[in-house]
């Protein structure tokens, strides 16, 4: 354990000491997945000379590991979006050397712990606009503008803010009007910081089995 850390933590300083980049990870606390072996990692730096602030580095990724996305929290989801959906339909679309248990994590700074924490997101698939793909499911769309500002799809005035205990309360709530399949899918506004992104992810990680893995970026 401490040598996958060690090998990462070198990486990174790797990185930043030959190109003189820095990269600031998004923080989370207390982590669900903690370690992760067998990884390659890729690097998604805040870069104010590119048109877009944003430059990829995915050199050392290897198709068949885990991957690291070692994302700068700076970054907004409308920058951040087109780079994640590129490294996932590469991984998706491999035709040789593909291993179907190898997953992908964004990395964070876990400050509970004072070490790494990562949030999978293999399954998950963004979308820039509205699609069908969720018609089969009975869905509640969950805009969130920023943390602040979070609606729903229903009748009814929920006005939560972000919690656990707030979200809890409001699937109860919306459970009543949509029934007990009820699935929440994300819009997000792609003004929306990558850190913000990554609390929201984080904090509602316990609902992971009723939100969809559909999320649409406005």
């Amino acid at each position: 354990m401490k040598q996958h850390y060690l090998y990462l933590l070198l990486t990174f300083f790797f990185v930043n000491c030959t190109n003189e980049r820095v990269l600031l990870l998004p923080e989370i606390d207390n982590a669900e997945v903690t370690e992760v072996l067998d990884v390659s990692p890729a690097y998604i730096f805040y870069d104010e000379s590119k048109p877009d602030s944003t430059l990829l580095n995915r050199k050392n990724l290897i198709s068949t590991t885990n991957w690291l996305v070692n994302v700068d929290k700076r970054l907004s989801l409308r920058q951040v979006i087109p780079h994640i959906k590129f490294l996932q339909d590469k991984k998706r679309n491999a035709q040789m050397h593909k291993n179907e248990n190898a997953k992908n994590y964004f990395t964070c700074n876990d400050t509970s712990m004072s070490n790494l924490g990562f949030i999978e997101f293999t399954d998950v698939y963004f979308f820039t606009e509205k699609s069908d793909s969720n018609k089969s499911e009975n869905i509640c769309y969950m805009t969130i503008n920023n943390l602040n500002d979070i609606s729903f799809s229903t009748s009814l005035d929920l006005n939560i803010s972000l919690s656990r205990e707030n979200f809890e309360n409001a699937m109860v709530t919306i459970q009543k009007e949509y029934g007990g399949t009820i699935k929440i899918v994300y819009l997000l506004n792609s003004d929306m910081s990558f850190q913000n992104y990554i609390t929201l992810k984080n904090t509602l990680l316990p609902f992971k089995d009723r939100i969809s893995n559909n999320e649409f970026i406005y």
